[in-house]
């Protein structure tokens, strides 16, 4: 018998527990005003959902699509666990670009910090590696702030084989961006490059980082040594 969406959400509700989805609610700010007001959580969490992914993985795309447009917010991450896992597999370009095609049309669900996390990098990073990237500076233009943290998390995959360039660009580009979640995944994103490459990150600081935002700068420093943080953070670079 087919997998279907709705037999899914079906048993993924009845896993639920109560006292999680009041926990999810409070960590994932859904109160009014907040970054995922509106959000609504069945209780599960993230290794439950994993387990599931194997017997899933076959699913039909169009089935998909729908547990994607879920209401409940593990019920779309789960979607995209199953969406990774269906690229990981793909064994063409032109299998892997369906699933890329598929992941951009859906972007409009993928509208949380722990979804874009779990998906960008894995797959439009992977594709793109390879590609053309000006589609994440359009994506960085956006008004959502899921779909510009998409572009930026993308690149960690980039950074893992030392294509440095499209997280400068973008980190500029959003160094004014008012959202703090931007703030942190830019720092986040910069501060892999220092993983990778001291000089590269320490060289773009000393052109950009009195126009950081606090928080980006406290998260692109954090693996540098205690006297050069409080140097930086102190305006005496």
């Amino acid at each position: 018998m087919a997998i279907t969406a709705k037999q899914i959400e079906t048993d993924v509700v009845a896993l639920g527990d109560p006292e999680i989805a009041q926990h999810s609610k409070r960590f994932f700010k859904t109160g009014k005003g907040e970054y995922g007001e509106g959000d609504v959580f069945v209780g599960i969490r993230v290794p439950s959902l994993r387990k599931l992914v194997p017997k899933l993985k076959e699913i039909e795309l169009e089935e998909l699509g729908k547990l994607q447009q879920c209401q409940y917010h593990e019920i779309r991450l789960l979607a995209l666990f199953i969406l990774v896992k269906k690229y990981q597999l793909a064994k063409t370009e032109t299998a892997q670009k369906r699933l890329v095609d598929f992941y951009l049309n859906h972007l409009a669900w993928v509208n949380n910090w722990d979804l874009v996390d779990s998906s960008a990098h894995h797959i439009l990073g992977h594709y793109l590696l390879n590609h053309d990237k000006s589609m994440l500076y359009k994506l960085a233009l956006s008004d959502d702030l899921w779909t510009r943290r998409v572009a930026m998390i993308t690149t960690f995959r980039f950074i893992k084989h030392n294509q440095f360039e499209p997280t400068l660009k973008l980190a500029t580009m959003l160094i004014n961006d008012k959202e703090d979640l931007m703030h942190k995944a830019c720092g986040w994103m910069l501060r892999e490059i220092f993983r990778q490459d001291r000089q590269v990150l320490d060289t773009y600081l000393k052109n950009h980082y009195q126009q950081m935002p606090r928080t980006m700068l406290r998260y692109a420093i954090e693996k540098h040594e205690p006297e050069v943080r409080k140097m930086y953070l102190q305006g005496l670079i």
